[in-house]
């Protein structure tokens, strides 16, 4: 009797775990399905659509060109370090006031770093934001993932009207759910990769403020050209959505000038492609960190980044995807050092501005100081 009582206890302890179990696992699921920062999916019709347009586009995934591995199990070594500082900075970095708002000529082109790879490209007299990320965290939720280095030198709030709020995938480094609802009614039109139009409309975005683009297709707003042009990367925001939805880098060209903006990628054929269709740009703003000899395929090292800026006739070039977040166990400043370091045998002019500093494609001289050489 005794036995038999101490084995139901035993059976009503087991049931209740499975139960809570249970229960956490329904939360979850729940959590994943309603929480809106994950975004939305695409319709069959929309991958209908994608399939007719890309032709990287089958099975209900994007792919890359060739073979494609995120991660590859490689011994932890990289010889090329450069830097002997630590993953993130022992204090916030220094911030500066960005000057955008001050008159444009059609003929002049403006870049406002905000950090990481937020930009504001100000050229044939429109405001295009780029990946802007302003949120503490770099995360579906504000309490959880990797934090940034400084507080963000503007806000929402702050910037002009936007004409274009150009996207290169969905990842939460670069697609942030927070700017987009607190910016929303700032923006003229959004340019994006196939399939990321459907998280901005879970948001509220109104679907015919939305363009979206396949590689290799072309637009043109008030006669400036914008490209959509292939990128070595992947794309996701929750546990079932790896490659549903596209990755690119940017072609913005006028009369005047051609600027380069490559999303994340890792280095590849694409830029001689592109450069094929484009010729020399004037300026690149161009991914050279948040790199790991275990994903040598997502993210450029700086020394490729270098290489893709010779290829692609790059009259002068500019580090991205740096100084925000740790997202690499790499020094939080080796990407610049190295990039600077490899640009400069190559012969390149490398413009390293301060976080929140607008330079003039003009005058890039006063953007070239590296400050960030005396900070820890």
């Amino acid at each position: 009797m005794r036995s038999f009582l101490k084995n139901h206890k035993w059976i009503k302890v087991l049931v209740m775990l499975v139960c809570i179990l249970l229960i956490l696992l329904v939360a979850a699921l729940l959590f994943l399905k309603l929480w809106p920062a994950f975004g939305g999916r695409a319709s069959a019709e929309d991958r209908q659509d994608y399939e007719d347009r890309a032709e990287n586009y089958h099975d209900g995934k994007f792919y890359n060109d060739g073979d494609f591995q995120i991660v590859k199990e490689t011994e932890q070594t990289d010889e090329h370090i450069i830097s002997s500082k630590g993953i993130e900075p022992e204090g916030e970095l220094p911030v500066t006031e960005p000057s955008f708002n001050e008159e444009l000529l059609e003929e002049e082109v403006r870049v406002t770093w905000f950090g990481h790879s937020s930009l504001l490209l100000q050229m044939h007299g429109m405001n295009i934001l780029i990946d802007p990320v302003f949120s503490e965290r770099s995360s579906p939720v504000s309490f959880v993932g990797t934090k940034r280095f400084s507080h963000p030198p503007v806000g929402v709030e702050d910037l002009p009207a936007i004409d274009l709020l150009v996207l290169s995938h969905d990842h939460y480094d670069h697609l942030d759910y927070n700017v987009i609802k607190g910016i929303d009614e700032k923006v003229e039109r959004y340019i994006v990769p196939l399939g990321v139009e459907n998280h901005l409309e879970r948001w509220g975005v109104d679907e015919k403020k939305i363009q979206n683009m396949a590689w290799w297709e072309e637009t043109t707003v008030n006669g400036l050209t914008v490209g959509c042009t292939p990128a070595r990367h992947y794309s996701g925001r929750s546990l079932d959505d790896q490659f549903a939805t596209l990755w690119a880098s940017w072609v913005f060209q006028d009369e005047y000038h051609k600027v380069f903006e490559s999303g994340d990628s890792g280095y590849g054929e694409q830029y001689k492609k592109i450069h094929d269709k484009y010729g020399d740009f004037d300026f690149i703003m161009t991914d050279c960190a948040r790199y790991d000899v275990n994903w040598p395929e997502v993210h450029m090292f700086p020394e490729e980044a270098v290489q893709a800026a010779q290829i692609l006739g790059a009259k002068a070039a500019m580090p991205i995807h740096w100084g925000a977040f740790t997202l690499a166990n790499h020094p939080w400043d080796d990407s610049a050092e190295r990039f600077v370091a490899a640009g400069e045998e190559a012969g390149l002019q490398i413009v390293t501005p301060q976080i929140g500093e607008t330079i003039n494609l003009n005058s890039m001289e006063s953007s070239m100081d590296r400050w960030w050489k005396d900070i820890l």
